[in-house]
C-alpha cells in the first residue's frame, strides 16, 4: 500500500506510521519494531452479492467450518500476544457474520485497531452507529464504477445506491470511511468521476487497487489494463492529489498491490521537482516495498494462515491448532521463508531491477498466475526496461 498522500504532499494518517519508519524494511515477521502484520481476517465467505473480480469466489450461501465465536476470540487473543495492530475484518461480507460486532469490540478491547472491509450495502444508520459505539477505526467501502459499472461488476442491480447510502450514513455519523476502487480496463475511465464523488460525498479517503488475478479475479488477466494505462491512471492520481492539497482538501489518497507506483511518481517528481523526489525516494526505501508475508497476513473463514488474502493457494497453518504468531516466523515454510528474504529468488526484470529497495519484488500472486513461478517477474510492473536500469 502506497500512500500517494504521504509522498507527494508530507501529510500524514494512521496508516503511514506503520508504512514509514525507520525500521519497518528490516522487519521480518512485521509492520515495524515490535508490533506483527496487519493481518486481513475472511471472517466468513458467505455474501449478499457476486462480484466478478472476487478473490474468495463467494456466493449468498453458508459455508460450513467457518471459525466458531469461541475459536474467533482465540485467534484474536493469538494476534494480541503478536502485537498485530490492525485486524481488518472482510469476507465475503463480514456485515453478514452474526458476532461481527462482538468480535470487533473483543478486538478493540484487546489492544488492536479493527478496521471493516465491506461492499457497504448493508450500512444501515443503525449498524453504523452500533460500530461507531465500538470503536471501529476505519470502514472501507468497495466500489468499482459509477453507477449502473458498478453494479455489473457486483453483480446486483442496485449495488451502486446502496453502497453510496451506506457511505453516507458513515459520514452522517462521524465514522471514518473510504473507498476502495480495483481498476481495470472496463472502469479505469471512471477514475476521474470516483475523485469527483469523494470530493462531493465528502468521503475522506480513497484506496485504487491494481487488479490482482485471483479466485474469479484470476479469469480476468485479460481485463487488466495495459501498461501505458496504468502510466495515465497514476498520472491521474498524481494530478487530483496535488489539486485536492492545494485547495485545502484532506483527502488520504493510496494506491495498493503495484509498488510499481512509487518509483512511477519518484521519476516524475524528479523530473518537475528533484528536492521532493529524494524525499519521496527516502521513504519509499524506509518502506522496503511490497511486504506480503512480512507486514501483511491474511487468515481465511477455516483458520488457515496465508501470505495476503489474494494468495490463498499458499497455506501455512491453521489458527485452529497452532497460535498466528509460531505459524507467522515458521521459516521451514518455504514460500514463506522466501517472501521474508525473496531478493535471492527473483528472477526476469524483477531480479535485475535497480529499484528493488523500494520494490521488493511487487506481487507475487500475478507473477503466479500468469507465468506458474511464483518468483518469476510480476508482469503488471510497467516501468519500463530503461526505467529499471535494464
Amino acid at each position: 500500500m502506497i500512500s500517494v498522500t504521504k509522498l507527494l504532499c508530507g501529510t500524514d494518517y494512521y496508516g503511514d506510521s506503520l508504512r514509514y519508519s525507520q525500521d519497518s524494511k528490516d522487519q521480518a515477521h512485521g509492520t515495524t519494531g515490535g508490533l506483527g502484520p496487519v493481518v486481513v481476517w475472511n471472517s466468513t465467505r458467505t455474501c449478499n452479492l457476486s462480484c466478478i473480480h472476487c478473490y474468495s469466489s463467494s456466493e449468498s450461501k453458508k459455508y460450513e467450518g467457518e471459525l466458531t465465536t469461541r475459536q474467533a476470540m482465540s485467534f484474536i487473543d493469538d494476534l494480541a500476544e503478536f502485537k498485530a495492530p490492525v485486524i481488518l475484518f472482510s469476507g465475503g461480507e463480514p456485515l453478514l457474520r452474526g458476532d461481527l460486532m462482538e468480535l470487533a469490540a473483543y478486538a478493540k478491547d484487546r489492544g488492536i485497531r479493527p478496521t471493516i472491509s465491506t461492499n457497504g450495502t448493508l450500512l444501515s444508520p443503525g449498524s453504523v452507529k452500533a460500530l461507531k459505539k465500538l470503536g471501529i477505526g476505519y470502514i472501507g467501502v468497495s466500489l468499482d464504477g459509477i453507477g449502473e459499472n458498478n453494479d455489473r461488476f457486483r453483480g446486483r442491480k442496485g449495488a451502486f445506491d446502496a453502497a453510496l447510502e451506506g457511505i453516507r450514513n458513515c459520514v452522517a455519523a462521524g465514522q471514518r470511511v473510504g473507498l476502495r476502487f480495483t481498476i481495470n480496463r472496463h472502469n479505469y475511465k471512471e477514475m476521474d468521476a470516483i475523485f469527483d464523488l469523494i470530493e462531493a460525498e465528502n468521503i475522506p479517503r480513497v484506496c485504487f487497487y491494481h487488479l490482482v488475478y485471483a479466485g474469479r479475479g484470476s479469469k480476468m488477466v485479460d481485463e487488466d489494463i495495459t501498461r501505458e494505462e496504468a502510466r495515465r491512471a497514476v498520472d491521474l492520481i498524481v494530478e487530483r492529489t496535488l489539486d485536492f492539497h492545494r485547495r485545502g482538501l484532506q483527502k488520504e489518497i493510496l494506491t495498493v498491490d503495484n509498488h510499481a507506483d512509487g518509483v512511477y511518481i519518484y521519476l516524475k517528481l524528479k523530473k518537475t521537482d528533484p528536492e521532493r523526489a529524494e524525499q519521496v525516494l527516502r521513504l519509499l526505501r524506509m518502506n522496503g516495498g511490497n511486504r506480503t508475508g512480512i507486514a501483511i497476513g491474511a487468515v481465511d473463514w477455516y483458520g488457515n494462515v496465508h501470505p495476503d488474502q489474494f494468495t490463498q493457494n499458499h497455506t501455512f497453518g491453521n489458527v485452529k491448532e497452532k497460535k498466528f504468531g509460531e505459524i507467522w516466523t515458521d521459516t521451514s515454510q518455504p514460500i514463506l521463508a522466501g517472501l521474508k528474504n525473496r531478493r535471492p529468488l527473483l528472477k526476469g526484470r524483477c531480479a535485475a531491477c535497480k529499484w528493488l529497495d523500494a520494490c521488493n519484488g511487487n506481487f507475487r500472486a500475478r507473477a503466479e498466475a500468469v507465468t506458474g513461478d511464483f518468483w518469476e517477474s510480476d508482469p503488471a510492473c510497467y516501468l519500463t526496461d530503461e526505467e529499471i536500469g535494464l
